[in-house]
């Protein structure tokens, strides 16, 4: 259906090897779409953080009633609440922090943002309210790598549709060059792949290896 094709100043009996089989998108090896849900310890956790990994809102809520200023604090990891929010699927808390005007892109110890995370650990809601208050879906973390790239290599068609309708790059590039469409052929997503020449993907990107793919 798909495969990568060298360029013209490659030679053509090599075969295709990933350059990492178990790291896409992570120049330091660390596997950066094989880490999902955050370790949660409680001695890395303040009060806010602690109720917002766990869902209570009500205590969210009192909590910066008293203490505004706690909103965008970071715990021992460098995570908001807003992260560990999205990241355990609380989207009532992440409405309490959005509509309190916290801080939508700040990053973590990975440069990842709330909405990265939300994305990355497939909570569509958490993500939806992020967007809607103007999260960026377009900054990268460390690895390069979008929103966007890690919902397409879990082949969520309806989160990367609406990270599209909210302007999300169709061509990012990641750290290894591999844009989603790329990124959708090397890990045999074929259903990704086709939504994303549907969506005009560039078929002609090149990644570091200078392969291209073809369709």
């Amino acid at each position: 259906m798909f495969c990568f094709r060298r360029s013209r100043a490659e030679s053509p009996s090599r075969p295709y090897t990933s350059p990492r089989k178990t790291s896409v998108g992570s120049s330091d090896g660390a596997g950066a779409f094989h880490r999902q849900q955050y370790l949660i310890r409680k001695k890395d956790l303040g009060k806010i953080h602690r109720a917002a990994s766990t869902g209570q809102a009500e205590k969210v809520h009192r909590i910066l009633c008293f203490r505004r200023e706690v909103l965008d604090s970071r715990d021992r990891k460098d995570r908001t609440a807003l992260h560990l929010a999205c990241a355990n699927g609380h989207a009532e808390v992440v409405s309490i922090l959005v509509n309190r005007k916290c801080q939508l892109n700040a990053p973590d110890s990975e440069q990842r943002t709330a909405l990265i995370k939300a994305v990355q650990c497939q909570e569509e809601e958490c993500a939806t309210i992020l967007l809607a208050h103007g999260a960026d879906p377009n900054h990268s973390d460390m690895y390069g790598n979008t929103a966007l790239h890690y919902a397409v290599y879990d082949e969520n068609l309806s989160i990367t549709r609406k990270l599209l309708s909210y302007g999300a790059d169709i061509e990012a590039i990641n750290k290894d060059q591999l844009t989603p469409l790329l990124l959708a052929v090397s890990r045999k997503k074929e259903n990704m792949v086709e939504f994303l020449l549907k969506k005009n993907a560039n078929v002609n990107a090149v990644d570091k290896m200078n392969r291209y793919s073809s369709y």
